[in-house]
């Protein structure tokens, strides 16, 4: 009889059944009848994910479809180093032919695609030209022109220069880029010349390979 109040005892004051007994209530009080918790690994992260909220499962969505293509690394422009605004950009990639350079320099290349930047702010165009360098690759263009404005009259002069100076060397997809010839805006505007897209490498390589007759 003793040793049957011991073990019931022993029972009731063992801590690790006493917390199990607490779950077994709060699970029942919830549920409205006694379910064990799930000891099963994995189960506390299925269990999460079953009580997102149809806002929280969009949000995680989204952020998975999030490509390259909707992030700017570009500087913000607070670091730019100032130009003139009569200064000429030349800016060329390791590895970029000469002759590919001389005829971006001399305006031979057939501009795709354009942007002017005239009138933004700082930050606007830092978000313009992301997006226009990236939709410039995924279109496959080849070369582009920017228009920048020298900025001659301001209180500080040739900013906008400055930074497309300085954030079109940070696209990996920018193989070269220089200011224009006068018919395109001079120094107020430059040429940008980008890798070949995917599709059009493809088809270059497709070229090469055929059998001449």
């Amino acid at each position: 009889m003793g040793s049957r109040d011991e073990v019931t005892r022993s029972r009731i004051t063992d801590p690790s059944e006493a917390m199990m007994r607490g779950d077994e209530e709060d699970f029942a009080s919830l549920f409205g009848k006694p379910v064990r918790p799930l000891k099963e690994k994995g189960s506390q992260r299925k269990a999460m994910l079953s009580g997102q909220t149809p806002g929280m499962i969009f949000r995680r969505q989204a952020a998975e479809r999030e490509t390259p293509v909707d992030k700017n690394t570009l500087d913000s422009g607070a670091f730019v180093e100032p130009l003139n605004p009569l200064d000429c950009l030349a800016y060329v990639r390791p590895g970029v032919q000469h002759g590919v350079f001389k005829n971006l320099r001399l305006g031979k290349y057939s501009i795709q695609s354009s942007l002017d930047l005239h009138g933004e702010s700082v930050e606007r165009a830092r978000q313009i030209t992301n997006r226009f360098i990236v939709d410039c690759r995924l279109a496959g263009v080849r070369c582009a022109l920017i228009t920048h404005g020298k900025g001659e009259k301001r209180q500080n002069p040739a900013v906008l220069k400055s930074c497309v100076n300085h954030w079109l060397r940070q696209f990996p997809e920018v193989l070269a880029f220089h200011s224009a010839k006068k018919s395109h805006g001079g120094v107020g505007a430059t040429y940008v010349l980008l890798k070949k897209s995917d599709e059009a490498r493809q088809k270059t390589i497709g070229k090469l390979k055929k059998p001449r007759k």
